[in-house]
């Protein structure tokens, strides 16, 4: 017996396919090396520990989590490729309210998840040209855990380096929201601007 696709299902199974086409149909990065790429998340990880360790409220350090978001990742494209499909009906406003959401979103959600460092650390070790952007290994060190892997994924789309996805443990950022953000869509019905309200309070 087969079952009908959901939203939700289309959007896990064409993440993978959104993100090569964008990124295969992308000017060619000469400006960008290894270096840069490793440098910016070293600059990122720098900015993480100021603000973990800076002693101030949560509601303090997830707004300052939301100004890294929008200073280190490259937020307009992993806003649209986690909408997906839906993002070619979005309005224009509907797009920027929707980037805005989502950057807000997520800054909650994995700021949350970065106030387990406190204490701990990230080495930054290595970045590696794969196809058209940058693969930068990290190490994390949480106290009383073993170590685990992040990546971030590096490209200069937007002008600049800047990060498109990150994987922890192997869990990929963009992949897991699309599934998440498309389940939402579909409990919404395909409601953009539902989906948007939505967005504004969780994480």
């Amino acid at each position: 017996m087969t079952r009908k696709m959901t939203r939700r299902d289309f959007a896990a199974m064409a993440a993978s396919s959104l993100l090569a086409m964008t990124m295969l149909g992308r000017p060619a990065a000469a400006a960008i090396s290894p270096s840069d790429a490793q440098g910016l998340v070293q600059a990122l990880v720098d900015d993480i520990f100021r603000v973990i360790e800076s002693g101030r409220s949560e509601s303090a350090i997830l707004k300052d989590f939301d100004g890294l978001f929008a200073k280190y990742a490259d937020v307009e494209i992993i806003a649209r490729q986690v909408l997906g499909a839906d993002s070619r009906r979005a309005t224009p406003a509907q797009m920027r309210a929707f980037t805005d959401a989502f950057r807000g979103y997520i800054a909650r959600k994995y700021g949350k998840r970065f106030r387990e460092f406190i204490g701990g650390r990230i080495d930054v070790q290595s970045a590696a040209k794969v196809k058209s952007f940058h693969e930068v290994r990290t190490m994390a060190h949480l106290k009383g855990e073993a170590p685990f892997e992040v990546k971030f994924l590096v490209s200069d789309k937007s002008g600049r380096p800047r990060f498109f996805n990150m994987l922890i443990e192997g869990v990929n950022l963009m992949l897991t929201e699309t599934a998440e953000i498309g389940a939402r869509l579909d409990q919404r019905r395909g409601d953009i601007d539902a989906l948007i309200r939505d967005l504004r309070t969780m994480g």
